[in-house]
C-alpha cells in the first residue's frame, strides 16, 4: 500500500526519510503550502517587472551578478542556467537517493521562501510519484553554492532536456519519459532555475542514505562483538551498568545495556566464572561500550543535523512575503558546511566500528590470546582457516582510515573567486557509502569467525539471542571443517548484517534503539 506523505513546513521526520528512501511513498502538497508559494511567487513576479537589480531574477549569476538581464530574456536566463550547469561526471546516483533528492527539494521549495510557482513543486512531486528517476551524475559539486551541477541535471530532466534512469539502469531521454508519465515538461519562470539548483539536497540525501544504512551496520557490529565476547570466553563485568552510569554518556549506557542483554544467560560465561586466571580482557573486548557508545552518540548528533537540513530552506536569495514588509534577502544558506561536518563525523564513527571489529577478528585467530585453535581450524597447517579472511578485514579497515580524512577541511575557490570558500559536502557524504560497505564486510567476517569460535566450545551454549544469531548464520554459511572458498560466505554473512535481521535481535533482545523517534 502506498503511503501518502504531506510536505508540511519543517515536518519531515527520520521515519519519513527512511520511507522515501525505501520507496512506496507518494508526496502531497497541502493546501496551506500553496498559499505560501503563491505569496512568494508574487514577490518575484513583481521584482521581474521592475528595473531594480535582483540577484538571480534579472541579473547574471556568480561573478556575473552585476550583469543586468532585460525582461524579454528572463526565461532564457533560467534555461541557460540549467543547461550551463549540467556538467556532472561519474556514475548516476542510486535511484533511492534520487527519490530523496526530489522529496527534499520539493519540501524546501514548499516552505514558500524561494519565489517559485506551485507548478515547480508540482513537477517535482509528479516525477517522484510517477517513479521517474532523473539521471544525476555523482561527481561535480563542491557543496556551495549548493549542489549546483547535480541539481541542474535533475532540473534538466524535469524540463525534458536531460535523462531519466530506467528500471534496468539504462538512460532514457527525458522528453519521452515525461510523455509516457503524462507530465508536461517544466517551463521555468524568473528565479525558478536558480531556486531549483541552489540548495544542499543532494549532499543531504547522500548523507541521510548513509546514516540510515548505518543503523543496520551498528546493530550488526554490536551483535558480532557480543558473539566474540563469548567465543573468547570474555568477562561480562565490563558491561555492568554501574560502570557506565558514573561516566554518563548516553550512547555508552545504551551500548553496555545491549551487550548485557545479548549475553545474559550464557552457559559459556557461567563455565568460566571460577578458575579463570585472566584479570582483564583486551580493549577490543572490554571497551566495546565506550567505543561503540561514542560512535552511537556521534551518529545521533549527525541525525539531528541532517534532519534539520532536510527540513531547511537553502535557496538564495530568500523571499519573505509579507505585504509592505516583503523582502528579498541574499545570504548563504546554500553553504553545506553543516552537512560536511556531520558527514565527516559519521565517517569517523564508521571507520572506528570497522577498526575495533578488525582487532577482534585478529584476536580470535591468535591462539595465544583466544585460547582457541590457530586460525580457528582444527588441523592448522594443512588448513589455513581464517588467516586470510583477517587480511581482507585489515585491508578494508585501512582503506576506511584513508577515506575518513575530513573532506570539510578542504576548499578550492570557484566562480573566479566569488565563491571563495566551499564545503566539499557532496564528496563528504558520497564517500560514506563505500565506507559502510567496507565496515559491513568486516563485521560479516567477524560473524563467521566468532561463530566458528563458539563451535569449538561446544557442547556449551551461548545466550538465547546469540544462539539465534548463530543459527541464522549457519543457515547461510555451514561450519568450516576444512578450507574452502570463503568469499561467497563472507558475502552472505555481510548480507545478513545488512538485512535488518540482526537489527531486530539487537532491538528486541538487546533493547537497542539507534535513532529513537
Amino acid at each position: 500500500m502506498t503511503r501518502r506523505l504531506a510536505l508540511r513546513p519543517a515536518g519531515l521526520t527520520i521515519a519519513d526519510l527512511r520511507a522515501v528512501l525505501g520507496g512506496g511513498v507518494a508526496l502531497d502538497l497541502p493546501a496551506e503550502a500553496r498559499g505560501a508559494l503563491r505569496a512568494s511567487a508574487d514577490v518575484i513576479a513583481q521584482a521581474a517587472r521592475g528595473d531594480t537589480p535582483v540577484y538571480g531574477v534579472n541579473t547574471g549569476f556568480g561573478k556575473l551578478a552585476n550583469t543586468h538581464i532585460r525582461a524579454p530574456e528572463l526565461a532564457a536566463l533560467q534555461q541557460n542556467l540549467i543547461r550551463s550547469h549540467c556538467v556532472g561526471v561519474g556514475a548516476p546516483l542510486a535511484p533511492r537517493v534520487v527519490r530523496l533528492v526530489l522529496a527534499l527539494k520539493a519540501a524546501s521549495l514548499a516552505r514558500g521562501h524561494s519565489g517559485v510557482r506551485e507548478t515547480v513543486v508540482d513537477a517535482l512531486i509528479a516525477a517522484h510519484n510517477a517513479g521517474l528517476v532523473p539521471c544525476i551524475p555523482a561527481q561535480g559539486s563542491v557543496g556551495a553554492s549548493g549542489d549546483l551541477a547535480p541539481l541542474a541535471h535533475m532540473t534538466a530532466a524535469l524540463m525534458g532536456e536531460g535523462e531519466f534512469v530506467d528500471d534496468a539502469g539504462g538512460r532514457v531521454p527525458a522528453a519521452a519519459s515525461l510523455a509516457r508519465a503524462g507530465i508536461v515538461p517544466l517551463a521555468l519562470g524568473p528565479k525558478e532555475g536558480l531556486a531549483l539548483i541552489t540548495g544542499t539536497q543532494v549532499s543531504t540525501a547522500l548523507a541521510l542514505d548513509a546514516l540510515l544504512r548505518f543503523e543496520h551496520l551498528f546493530c550488526a557490529a554490536i551483535v558480532s562483538g557480543a558473539l566474540t565476547v563469548d567465543a573468547v570466553r570474555g568477562s561480562d563485568v565490563p558491561f555492568d551498568e554501574r560502570i557506565h552510569a558514573v561516566r554518563g554518556h548516553p550512547g555508552q549506557i545504551d551500548a553496555a545495556r545491549a551487550y548485557r542483554m545479548l549475553l545474559g544467560g550464557s552457559a559459556i560465561r557461567r563455565s568460566h566464572l571460577d578458575g579463570d586466571d585472566r584479570v582483564q580482557d583486551p580493549y577490543s573486548i572490554r571497551c566495546q561500550p565506550q567505543v561503540m557508545g561514542a560512535c552511537l552518540d556521534q551518529a545521533r548528533y549527525v541525525a539531528q543535523v541532517l534532519l534539520r537540513e532536510a527540513n531547511a530552506v537553502t535557496d538564495n536569495p530568500l523571499v519573505f512575503a509579507g505585504g509592505a514588509d516583503a523582502a528579498l534577502l541574499s545570504g548563504g544558506n546554500f553553504h553545506a558546511e553543516p552537512v560536511a561536518l556531520a558527514a565527516d563525523a559519521l565517517a569517523v564513527a564508521i571507520a572506528e566500528i570497522g577498526a575495533i571489529a578488525e582487532r577482534r577478528i585478529a584476536m580470535l585467530i591468535d591462539t595465544t590470546v583466544s585460547r582457541l585453535p590457530p586460525f580457528l581450524t582444527a588441523d592448522a597447517g594443512l588448513n589455513s582457516g581464517f588467516m586470510i579472511a583477517h587480511v581482507t578485514a585489515a585491508a578494508l579497515a585501512s582503506e576506511n582510515k584513508s577515506l575518513a580524512h575530513p573532506a570539510s577541511v578542504d576548499s578550492l575557490p570557484t566562480s573566479a573567486n566569488q565563491e571563495d570558500h566551499v564545503s566539499m559536502a557532496t564528496f563528504a557524504a558520497r564517500r560514506l557509502g563505500p565506507m559502510i560497505d567496507n565496515t559491513a564486510h568486516i563485521v560479516g567476517i567477524e560473524l563467521l569467525v566468532a561463530a566458528q569460535g563458539i563451535e569449538f566450545l561446544r557442547p556449551l551454549r551461548t545466550s538465547a539471542p546469540l544462539e539465534q544469531v548463530h543459527g541464522l548464520l549457519r543457515e547461510l554459511c555451514p561450519s568450516i571443517d576444512t578450507d574452502r572458498l570463503l568469499a561467497p560466505e563472507i558475502a552472505r554473512a555481510t548480507e545478513l548484517g545488512r538485512s535488518g535481521r540482526l537489527t531486530a535481535i539487537a532491538s528486541s533482545a538487546g533493547g537497542l534503539d539507534v535513532f529513537p523517534e
